[in-house]
């Protein structure tokens, strides 16, 4: 059998475990495991040292294209930079979310933003479907066009169509469809009261106007309304400890995800170093729910890592709060920042390979996708565990050129990046070309 590639004494996590094995890939595939000295390939890579993961699932990224010509939009991101930062971070696929211009609400959008992304971005991609108030009636029909990857719920924190914070309405959306939906948690009601306590202080107002109580809310009202359906909901960058506590008693119907931001950065410190350039929506909270977060993770509370990539201009994150918009990068930085953390000991390999690879399979039913096993797409992310560096402004790629972790000093590096076996990057530099193409979902695939 010719092999197009053959990594060569690799320290594969996979579902057998850690272990020292080859991966052979042919035609997009894995197409075998093991120690394979008999196998002559097009090319080998010689892995010696290095972790050999299924590769990274971000399913919670913005990058905003299309948008208009304004300032603020060419700034923040498109699917070309965007999906260059998830590839040189390690990123095999991404679940871009609903909120270009125009909305993802609409088939033809929908349609519009695949052709667009097709062999333009550098990984593989799925699209979030805005749920409004006027295509809730065509979402159990939306959520099955390919390209796909679910429908997404603003239930605060968001304008215009996509906002939807009234029970009735969202008890609708979800009895119309079945595939897992996407929430944004934060009551919006709440924050439509507490919108003075923004205008005192600065941006260390964020986490006491956009307080706990603000998701916890929300979050109970949307997991009622789940189980009183019968719809699988995934909630979104979960950030207090009280809700995990909640989540926990509802796993039946809710899965649950949290972001590197959250657990790695924590109030007031984070705000008096880097001040609005570490806003976000639910905002970093202080070190007693950081480490609630970790100890849900501990647990199994938590299902996936996502990091929530929402870069922001320089010039208008900079404004003074509340002018500043919320939001900061992370696709590129989610996978190394994580990585630091096995080093420190906080999570196993094959822990951190369930949150970022089989955890998104599992949940949103991808076929082909999530596993390192023969027959998969071979989609792999190949990191020095042990390589020593610096978060620096020259590596990253997204538009916004900032991130809340430059500087850092961390242990753990990506180093390859192989989407449906072709070498994407390999040690900070791109291929030739972007090939990207979309994810394939069994929902889609059974009709």
């Amino acid at each position: 059998m010719a092999i197009d590639i053959l990594i060569k004494n690799a320290i594969c996590v996979s579902h057998n475990g850690i272990e020292p094995s080859d991966v052979a890939i042919k035609d997009d595939i894995i197409v075998a495991i093991g120690h394979l000295d008999n196998l002559e390939a097009e090319e080998v890579i010689d892995a010696t040292g290095l972790h050999l993961m299924p590769g990274v699932i971000d399913t919670q990224v913005h990058f905003r294209e299309p948008g208009d010509n304004a300032k603020e939009d060419l700034a923040k991101e498109d699917m070309e930079s965007g999906s260059r930062a998830a590839v040189m971070g390690g990123v095999t696929a991404v679940f871009e979310m609903p909120n270009a211009k125009p909305l993802t609400t609409t088939a033809k959008a929908l349609n519009d933003n695949v052709k667009r992304a097709a062999n333009h971005m550098w990984c593989d991609f799925a699209f979030y479907v805005g749920a409004s108030s006027k295509n809730a009636k065509n979402l159990h029909k939306l959520e099955r066009l390919p390209g796909c990857c679910g429908i997404k719920i603003s239930m605060g924190a968001s304008t215009g169509d996509l906002l939807i914070s009234d029970d009735q309405k969202l008890a609708d959306i979800l009895s119309n469809g079945t595939r897992r939906i996407a929430i944004h948690a934060e009551d919006n009601d709440r924050l439509i009261e507490r919108k003075h306590l923004s205008e005192e202080g600065g941006v260390s107002q964020h986490p006491v106007w956009h307080d706990a109580q603000t998701s916890h809310m929300a979050t109970d009202r949307i997991l009622e309304i789940a189980r009183r359906t019968g719809r699988p909901i995934h909630l979104l960058h979960v950030s207090t400890e009280n809700e995990m506590a909640l989540l926990a008693a509802y796993k039946d119907v809710a899965s649950v995800e949290v972001t590197p931001q959250h657990l790695n950065l924590s109030a007031p410190e984070c705000y008096e170093e880097l001040g609005t350039y570490a806003q976000m929506n639910p905002p970093i909270r202080d070190e007693a729910e950081r480490i609630g977060l970790w100890k849900a993770l501990s647990a199994g509370i938590v299902d996936v890592l996502g990091s929530g990539h929402s870069p922001q201009d320089k010039e208008l994150k900079g404004l003074p709060y509340p002018q500043s918009p919320s939001g900061m990068p992370g696709v590129q930085t989610m996978l190394p920042i994580m990585l630091d953390q096995v080093n420190k000991g906080f999570l196993s390999m094959e822990r951190l390979v369930d949150l970022t690879s089989s955890g998104p399979a599992r949940l949103f039913n991808i076929a082909g996708k999530g596993r390192l096993a023969v027959g998969y797409d071979a989609d792999l992310t190949l990191v020095d565990l042990k390589r020593k560096w610096t978060i620096e402004e020259d590596w990253l790629q997204s538009k916004c050129g900032w991130s809340p972790f430059t500087g850092r000093q961390i242990i753990g590096k990506p180093v390859g990046t192989f989407v449906r076996g072709r070498k994407v990057m390999w040690e900070g530099t791109l291929a030739e070309e972007a090939t990207g193409q979309p994810i394939r979902f069994q929902d889609t695939l059974n009709g």
